[in-house]
């Protein structure tokens, strides 16, 4: 191997990831293959090898869909919600979004089917971030311009749902077969921040809310992606070949005990 070759494999993680593979497939597939093909003859010896993969496969998928681990599709996110993303006036009404200019206060008492999230829930830290790029990416505000004041929760509902009551005023919540879900939308509010003079040699001063200026808002819809679809794939594409796979060495079999017994296979027609 030349030198360039050495370092283009160093140099290059995906040519060394693919080299990686080759050997290890050869390696291993290969081996079992060898192994078997001198027991069982090449042919059948690959039949045997493949079917073995195919289960591992098979395995391998049924895992990864189970734990949502392994190859990954697109993870859930905040999207703009449609027509109307970015209120800058603050009027929600006008906007289409509440029948009334009114929000709740706190997370116990919904309004207009809307919960306010509290400071420590992860879903607004969560909603907080992708504002941020939705604001900045419009040109609406720039970083450092404004503070999020507030975020409000609606839908998301999932079913189908089994409730249970159990002794001692307690419930049992299944969701195990909840796979139909609900809009979910989320609305965070900004404010604008008073401009501050930065000094130097002194610690930045502490941001005030602008009350004179409107707030803003900022309208999402959750999608929830599809972190699980290549495992499903994988699942059902190694199933049906495995199935094939097995049926094959099935009727392999039984010819094989024709054989050994003695009997004749009427063989088809041409064209049947």
């Amino acid at each position: 191997m030349s030198l360039a070759s050495i370092l283009a494999v160093n140099w290059a993680p995906e040519i060394r990831g693919v080299i990686i593979v080759l050997i290890g497939t050869v390696s291993l597939m290969g081996s079992v293959y060898l192994i078997l093909g001198t027991n069982l003859g090449a042919r059948l010896g690959f039949l045997v090898t493949l079917t073995g993969f195919m289960s591992w496969m098979f395995i391998m998928g049924l895992i990864w869909w189970v734990y949502g681990i392994g190859l990954l599709g697109p993870s859930p996110s905040w999207e703009p919600a449609k027509p109307v993303t970015i209120v800058n006036d603050g009027d929600l009404v006008r906007a289409g979004i509440l029948p009334e200019n009114k929000l709740p206060v706190d997370d116990k008492t919904p309004v207009n089917g809307w919960i306010r999230l509290t400071d420590e829930d992860p879903r607004r830290g969560q909603a907080v971030a992708s504002a941020e790029v939705l604001l900045v990416e419009s040109g609406t505000l720039k970083v450092g311009e404004y503070q999020a004041t507030a975020v409000y929760d609606l839908g998301g509902k999932r079913w189908p749902r089994l409730q249970i009551d159990l002794p001692g005023d307690h419930t049992a919540d299944i969701d195990f077969l909840a796979f139909r879900h609900d809009p979910h939308y989320v609305l965070v509010e900004v404010q604008g921040l008073i401009p501050k003079l930065a000094e130097p040699g002194r610690a930045p001063a502490k941001p005030e809310l602008d009350e004179s200026r409107p707030k803003q808002y900022v309208m999402m819809v959750r999608d929830l992606g599809a972190k699980r679809r290549p495992a499903v794939t994988l699942t059902f594409g190694s199933g049906i070949i495995l199935l094939i796979l097995c049926w094959m060495l099935n009727r392999r079999d039984k010819t094989f005990r024709v054989h050994r017994s003695g009997g004749s296979i009427e063989r088809a027609s041409a064209g049947a």
